[in-house]
């Protein structure tokens, strides 16, 4: 995989201080969102690469590794752990490291297994790929049927299945189509998060939907049907006289799609506001205040 320089990429020098990386990221994240940048490909590589220069930089523990082994930082644990094999088993005592940010993998074997057998025990150690993250932008709408969709990740394209019913900030794991593995070992993996814009009139809570609809004094009163549209079409609805404000009615099935689950969906809760009419005309007034006389 090509190294990349994440302080290059966020515009500072190695001893940048904490403050100064999420001022830097909160800068460039802006920038170069993908909400900015409409069907602009280079601005979406670079928000991607922002995104992940912060995961790592914008993290204490995963700082201290990548800034003593570049790349091969994900790596760290475990060539810290052969390390502490080879200097206890070896007579020539200690390691020096030569990894730092950027530098190259095969001189840290040989480094560390010195050269009469680096070739054998690097043959022997076999290291999983990098993870991959990756975010996905959809509507809501999009998310009620399950589709395919092709995504451009590090410069290679892969298509996945979009399940129905995915939900904001839920991520999914694609295997092996991470980092490519050291020495045979096996592809990291393409972690997705999905941010989900919601495009509809509705609030979505899992697979629920709420909806407030309003009704004429006269139909909550009196009673009757209203039409009103759903995810699926449009639904008509009977009102009961005598329908008070904040009535709920829930539809059944009318809800979205739930995740992983074929031919199952959520419900839709409708609450039902009376809408108080406004400007009366000098006959409505009459007619209101008749009724305010019969003492209903």
């Amino acid at each position: 995989m090509e190294f990349i320089d994440y302080y290059k990429v966020l515009g500072l020098t190695k001893n940048a201080s904490e403050k100064e990386i999420k001022k830097a990221y909160r800068n460039l994240a802006r920038k170069f969102h993908p909400d900015l940048n409409p069907n602009d490909a280079e601005a979406e590589k670079k928000f991607k690469q922002v995104n992940e220069a912060n995961e790592v930089l914008g993290d204490p523990d995963k700082r201290k590794k990548y800034d003593e082994y570049g790349k091969d930082w994900q790596h760290a644990d475990a060539f810290e752990e052969a390390k502490s094999r080879k200097q206890a088993s070896s007579p020539r005592g200690g390691y020096t490291s030569t990894g730092g940010a950027g530098g190259d993998f095969s001189d840290f074997f040989e480094a560390m297994f010195g050269g009469g057998d680096f070739r054998s025990s690097r043959q022997e150690v076999r290291f999983r790929g990098q993870d991959y993250n990756a975010e996905l932008q959809l509507k809501l709408t999009d998310t009620l049927s399950t589709h395919k969709q092709t995504l451009t990740v590090n410069n290679k394209k892969i298509r996945i299945t979009i399940p129905a019913g995915v939900e904001n900030g839920q991520t999914i794991k694609i295997s092996g189509h991470g980092g490519p593995g050291i020495n045979n070992g096996p592809a990291g993996d393409l972690y997705i998060n999905f941010n989900i814009s919601n495009n509809t009139d509705f609030r979505r809570e899992n697979a629920n939907l709420y909806r407030m609809i309003e009704i004429p004094l006269t139909t909550a009163v009196l009673g009757g049907e209203i039409t009103m549209g759903t995810l699926s079409g449009n639904v008509k609805l009977k009102v009961t006289p005598g329908t008070v404000n904040g009535t709920k009615v829930k539809l059944k099935g009318k809800g979205m799609p739930k995740y992983k689950k074929e031919g199952q969906f959520g419900d839709l809760f409708i609450t039902y506001q009376v809408k108080i009419p406004t400007n009366l005309t000098d006959r409505q007034k009459e007619l209101f205040k008749e009724l305010s006389e019969l003492k209903l």
